[in-house]
Formats: structure tokens, sequence, C-alpha cells
């Protein structure tokens, strides 16, 4: 996706939105190795989507099986 730097999105249904109310940061080194700007993640989240935005209530990380 586009966006102003390296900021929080979801997929969902298969369709990307940006995040509000959680920060890319809140999950660690964002340009780290495994960081969001760098990887992508499995998350399990709540909230919704409004104005085209995903308004996040909760995000889980789902560790990934190796």
């Amino acid at each position: 996706m586009k966006g102003k730097d390296c900021e929080l999105a979801v997929k969902i249904d298969g369709k990307p939105y940006f995040v509000d109310g959680k920060n890319i940061d809140d999950f660690g080194d964002a340009h780290g190795e495994h960081g969001f700007c760098n990887a992508v993640s499995k998350a399990e989240v709540s909230g919704e989507i409004v104005n085209n935005r995903f308004k996040a209530k909760e995000i889980k990380l789902v560790p990934s099986k190796k």
C-alpha cells in the first residue's frame, strides 16, 4: 500500500485498510528484521471499517508456524 511512511495496515477479505487506534511500533521495532515495515504477519483483529479505514479495538499477532 502507498502511504506517508511505514503505516500499520490490515487486509480483510483481500482488501487493505490503514489502521487507526493502534501504532505500528506497538508491536516492536517496525524496521527490525520481522517488523511490519519489512514483513507481513498474520493477526486476529477486532474493530470496524469506517471511512475506508480500520478502527482497531484489538490486534493479536498469530505466531508463525515453522
